[in-house]
């Protein structure tokens, strides 16, 4: 049982699970997303007296909140729990591409510790990914009205134009780094 719940998740377990999430938000009027809980995190704190965008009645977005603390307890109850020695099941194709870009620790762990990892940060290639890379995602959050979950799950499920707009670029953005800056970050590593 827990090598079934150590490997991620069937499209057909994991998709019908995240519908029934959007069909109850949906249901009490909320919006899905995760960028949201910086802006009410930020406004909680009195930032709202300084910049305008962080005065609005945050108290009404305390599930945000509620929702991220929830992320970071399951994600511990996962990591400590559920995780076992088995390798992740990752195609040899895949393996032999991130062995070529420098990835040489890839199905040992989650995440490669060639980028995640402190000896990692201390390099500039994993100063770029974490940090610059860090920034960029939230600045591009805040720029696009909203992060990934946000817009392909609530926005693509209330049919918005700009939801469907974001995520083409998300996903233009995701190939662009992956298949071009990314490898060149980690020829630095090597």
């Amino acid at each position: 049982m827990l090598d079934f719940i150590s490997q991620p998740w069937q499209w057909y377990v994991a998709g019908p699970m995240i519908t029934l999430v959007m069909f109850l938000m949906l249901y009490l009027g909320k919006n899905f997303g995760v960028s949201s809980t910086m802006r009410t995190i930020c406004a909680s704190t009195g930032a709202g007296k300084f910049i305008p965008f962080f005065s609005f009645k945050w108290k009404e977005q305390l599930w945000n909140i509620l929702f991220v603390v929830g992320m970071a307890i399951g994600g511990f109850i996962a990591s400590t729990f559920l995780s076992s020695n088995v390798p992740i099941n990752i195609s040899s194709e895949t393996l032999e591409s991130l062995a070529h870009i420098g990835i040489s620790s890839a199905g040992s762990s989650i995440l490669p510790s060639e980028l995640f990892s402190w000896e990692a940060l201390g390099t500039i290639p994993g100063f770029i990914v974490l940090v610059v890379g860090g920034f960029l995602v939230g600045f591009g959050a805040r720029w696009a009205g909203g992060c990934t979950s946000g817009h392909a799950i609530s926005g693509l499920s209330n049919l918005q134009l700009p939801s469907l707009i974001a995520v083409i670029g998300f996903f233009i953005g995701g190939l662009i780094m992956t298949y071009f800056i990314l490898p060149l970050v980690l020829r630095g590593l090597a």
